[in-house]
Order: structure tokens, then sequence, then C-alpha cells
């Protein structure tokens, strides 16, 4: 009988993540959530001493676990702390070329990267649903070398155009098109990791291409929640489903209350 591995569709995606971290880079955090957890996990189980800095300021927390109320305040995350410094500390040194990665998440995605997080429907004075902003991703997205993004795979969360752009991408995909924003040349999205799929950028057109899909989807799958064709490499590669150790860790030393590894759909899947 085969041995079968249920994990939610945000564990799938803190893995993933997880595993991209290298040990000997620097690297820009968002605050919350899966980002946040992303980094204490590969801390756990690979890199030990990679140097990061969280998105409001502190710099190389030593923190185990996450809390969800006490993600930006409070004597855990912060924990022998390197520093407490602020945004505008973080984002002078970042513009200086400091930070190897920024790692976000977001409401929606388009095909050149751009990241919405601040309201969905609607237009900016008068939105369907209106969000928490981008805080410093803006910042983050905009002076990292590259940037990794995290989201679950929905028609809702690739739209062919981002209703808002809070944190940008490659703008239009033209050339050129972040340094006439008055953005660092040389930087931009990297990766987009999502529970069915990963997804990087094109050099050229900047065009977001599938690189992987997870062996529990299929092509066809990945393309039908998506408002646009991604471009897609030959041969795709397969995106690994988390292993027990990743999620042991997950649920019992990082995040045992469960208030964000626990959101998203199940999926089960058959070794």
């Amino acid at each position: 009988m085969s041995e079968e591995l249920n994990f939610t569709q945000t564990e799938c995606v803190i893995c993933s993540t997880a595993v991209m971290i290298e040990a000997d880079k620097s690297y820009w955090v968002a605050i919350g959530g899966s980002p946040n957890i992303s980094m204490l996990l590969a801390r756990k189980l690979h890199a030990p001493d990679v140097l990061y800095v969280v998105e409001d300021g502190t710099v190389a927390p030593q923190h185990t676990a996450y809390n969800f109320v006490f993600s930006g305040a409070g004597a855990n995350a912060n924990y022998r702390a390197v520093a407490w410094k602020d945004i505008s500390t973080l984002a002078f040194h970042c513009a200086q070329g400091y930070f190897d990665y920024g790692i976000l998440d977001c409401l929606q995605v388009d095909m050149y990267g751009n990241v919405n997080s601040s309201f969905l429907g609607g237009d900016w004075e008068h939105p369907r649903r209106r969000f928490g902003g981008a805080g410093g991703a803006n910042e983050i997205a905009s002076m990292c070398w590259r940037t990794i993004i995290q989201t679950e795979l929905s028609k809702r969360k690739f739209p062919k155009k981002v209703d808002f752009i809070s944190s940008p991408g490659y703008i239009d995909g033209s050339a050129g098109a972040r340094e006439r924003a008055g953005l660092p040349r040389g930087k931009g999205p990297y990766r987009v990791i999502t529970d069915k799929a990963i997804f990087g950028f094109d050099e050229k057109t900047h065009r977001m291409r599938l690189l992987a899909i997870a062996p529990w989807t299929t092509l066809d799958e990945v393309l039908s929640n998506m408002e646009f064709e991604p471009l897609i490499s030959e041969p795709l590669g397969t995106v690994p489903p988390p292993t027990d150790e990743q999620l042991t860790y997950l649920r019992v030393d990082i995040e045992p209350q469960g208030t964000i590894i626990s959101t998203g759909e199940w999926i089960s899947y058959k070794l």
C-alpha cells in the first residue's frame, strides 16, 4: 500500500520556498505569514546562519518559532537580534545592493511579476475589498536583486493584469521599464512559488515562465488556473512534495498554533 502524505497549500509553498533559500546569501523577508515561516524552516534544516532581515527593520533575529499575534513585535519576534532598525534604514542598505533576495506573498501577480497587495475589484477610491497594502513590500520588490513571490495558484491570483501595482515587477515587460520608473538596473522578480507549480521569468521578454509542476497536478490544470498563458520550459521540472521532516518542524516547532500553515486546501499525495 502506498504511503499518503497530507499537507496544506500553504505548507507546500513554505517548504518549496525554504528549499530555495541559500545559506550564503542575504534576504529581506516580509514580516508576516509564509515568507517569515519559510525562513525559519530553512534556518532549522539547512541554513542556520543565513543572513536575513525582517520587513519592520529587525536585523538577524534568532527566534525559532512563529507567533502570528506577535510576528512584528514582542520579545519572541526580535529575540537576540543584531539590531532593531526601521524600514527606511533597510531600504537604504537595499538600494546599495546589500540584499540578494526578497521574499513576499501577494493577493495577485501578473505575467510580468507585478504584485498587488492593496485591493481587489473596483478602483483605488472605490475598491470591492481593501487589504493592508504594500507595507515594506514595495521597497523589497524595487531594490532587492531578486524577488521570490509566494501564493496559491488560482485564476483570481494570476490575472492578465493586477488590479493595482503595490510592488513592481517588470511593469509592462518592455526593455528598461523598471529603469524608466526610477528603479535600479538589473533587479526584479525571480521566482513565483505556488502549491502546483514554480515559475520564473524570461530574460528578454520578462514574461512569466513555467519551470516546474507538482506531481499531484497536470500541465492543463496549471494553465486552467491562470488568466494568461505563461511561457513553458522544455523539459518541465518537478516540484518535490514536502517531506515528513519539514512538516514535523512546521507543525511541532515553528508554528504549532497553525494560524498560517493550516490555511488553504488540503492536498493528499501518494508517495
